[in-house]
This record gives C-alpha cells, structure tokens and sequence, in this order.
C-alpha cells in the first residue's frame, strides 16, 4: 500500500470527530427543516456544501476503501448500513410508507438506483483512477436531460444536445489508449453503465415521486439493495478477505454514515424545498473535488489527454444545467406576469 494512502487514512483519523460534529449539526438541521420546508440561503448554502463535498470526497474514499475489502460486500456494506441509518429517519413517518400499494415501486428503484448503480460503481473504480471515473459517472445530468425529454415529456433544447455530445466526446477522449496504463475499456464502460443506470433510476423516481414519500423510498431501496449486494458478495466473494483494521473501519463509516445516508437526505431536503436547479449547477464541483483528492491523497496522476476529455465532459454538464437554470427563471418571470395580468383583471 502506498503512502499516499496512509495519508488518507491519517486525515480521516484527525478530522474524525470534527466531521462528527460538523454532520450532526447538519443533521440537526435538516431534521428540523424537514417538518417547515422552508430554507434559508444561509442553510441552502450550507447543505449544498456539504452534499458536493461529500459526493466529491466518495469517490477517492471509496477507492482507498476496496484496497481492504471485496467490491460486492464492500458495496453492500456501505449501502446497508446507510439505509439503517435512514431509518431511523424515516420511522416517525410510517404512515407515509403504504408497502401495500408500493413494494414494486421501492423494489425498481431499488434495482437501478443500488443494486446495478452501485454495482458497476464499485467494480468500475477498481479498474480505473477514483477522479476519472467520477468524472463519467457525473454526466448524469447531462443523460438525465435526453430522458427527460423522452419519457417526461420536458423540452430539448440546443444547449442540452450540445451538452450531450461535448459529454461523450470527452469520454471518447479519455478513452483513447496512450500506452499508460491507468484507462481501462471496461472501467469506462462500468462507469457509462453507472451513468445509464443512475439516469434510468432518477427519471422512475420522478414518475412515481407523487405515490410514495422520498426518504421512504430512499430508506427502503437501500436497504433491499443493500441486502442483495451482501448476498450476492457471499456467494461469489469471501468475507475473511475483508481486513477489519482501523484504516477501513473508519473509512468505511464515513462512506456509510456521511457520503452515503445524511447525503441522501440532505439531497431530498433540497429537492422538496424547491432547490433542485441548484444541486444541478453543482454537480461539476464533484469530479473536480475528487480528482484533487485523488492526486494529493492517493497519487493518482493526470495526462493532457485526460485534462481534455474533463473540460469536455464539464463543459458538456454546465451548459444543460445553465439552459435549466435560465429556463426557471424564464418561467418564473412568465409566472409573476401572469398573475400581473390577472390581478389586473
């Protein structure tokens, strides 16, 4: 093992309970805020922070984390113990669960949003550099606006076929072999699958959003597809290949605790309280948080060729997620002169 990785394991260790308190605040916070809906920019500032740092932080974790255990238990581990967490969270609204009605909406989900999703994830990170491979997996959005036009009837615009193609293009990029050594065909491949099956995921959740409540659907995905993942790790992996040492107990429950469980809701608490259009215009902080992270902390290094295939791919997610933020306030614009209108009637 590397130093590099000592020292990941090291500043988790030092910042342990500073990051302990700094998401129980933000825990406390978001449970509150869930019972008013209601935001500051303060708070919405806040939370947005700590949803990119901790989806950017992730991937290098994770990465560091598969040194000590197998992908699928691995995999299980982390999303098992986070909808355990979730839980807790979400049992004072049993009333909302209705598992009646809708075990098959939690089950669907559960298998694109966990068990595939995370599945590629994990095995695909193995393959290539943790910075990289967010990089792909964060062309969500870009996807996510070709299905929305699809199968929810939302608008096409230029800029998000503009998007699309600068995106793929900068896959191209990053995919051609310059004899390095640190592209693989199948982590690309892994991770665009990561990618299809996380925007799959996302637009079935929005059909379905108005028939089940949000953190019980997160809470019982994660659990399920936890459960999978760790059945599916025991039949074709060994549990004695996990080393239980400090390093990974502690990695570990970062992942699980803070990159996984409080990221979810705090990203939910975003969404219900109207601020969706933000977490998009962020998304492109991620790859680049976890591309530092990667290359001071786990001595991944970056080639020209891969700096040409990330602007690509940025360029490509920051010009849907501008369209969309244009777009809401023309649309709120239309609204105020709207009711103008009829006030005036």
């Amino acid at each position: 093992m590397c130093h590099n990785n000592y020292g990941i394991s090291s500043i988790i260790n030092m910042h342990f309970i500073y990051l302990v308190s700094y998401c129980t605040i933000v825990s406390t916070i978001t449970q509150r805020s869930c019972r008013t809906m209601q935001l500051s920019r303060t708070l919405t500032f806040i939370l947005l922070t700590f949803l990119v740092m901790m989806w950017g932080v992730n991937w290098p974790l994770s990465k560091y984390a598969l040194e000590f255990a197998p992908p699928l238990l691995f995999a299980g581990l982390r999303i098992f113990i986070g909808g355990l967490i979730l839980l807790l969270f979400a049992l004072p609204r049993y009333r909302k669960l209705n598992m009646k009605h809708t075990w098959n909406i939690y089950l669907i989900s559960a298998l694109l949003n966990i068990i595939l999703f995370f599945g590629f994830q994990t095995f695909g990170l193995n393959m290539m550099p943790a910075g990289l491979f967010s990089t792909i997996v964060f062309m969500q959005p870009v996807l996510l606006g070709i299905g929305a036009w699809l199968w929810l009837g939302e608008s096409m615009t230029g800029f998000k076929i503009i998007g699309l193609i600068l995106g793929f293009i900068g896959v191209a990029v990053i995919s051609i072999n310059d004899g390095s050594g640190n592209i693989s065909s199948a982590g690309i491949l892994l991770g665009l699958a990561s990618t299809i099956t996380w925007t799959f995921g996302t637009i079935y959740m929005k059909k379905t959003s108005t028939r089940v409540d949000a953190i019980w659907l997160t809470t019982l995905q994660m659990i399920f597809g936890g459960i999978v993942l760790l059945v599916a790790g025991t039949t074709v992996e060994n549990w004695t290949d996990i080393v239980w040492n400090q390093p990974f107990i502690s990695t570990l429950s970062v992942i699980a605790i803070f990159c996984t469980a409080l990221t979810w809701l705090v990203f939910f608490l975003l969404v219900r309280s109207g601020e969706a259009g933000k977490i998009g215009s962020f998304n492109f902080l991620v790859p680049l948080i976890a591309i530092v992270i990667s290359v001071l902390f786990l001595g991944e290094t970056i080639t020209p060729k891969m700096v040409v295939g990330l602007i690509l791919i940025l360029i490509g997610v920051a010009l849907v997620n501008l369209k969309l933020k244009s777009l809401q306030k023309r649309d709120k614009k239309h609204t105020g002169n709207m009711k103008t209108r009829r006030d005036h009637v």
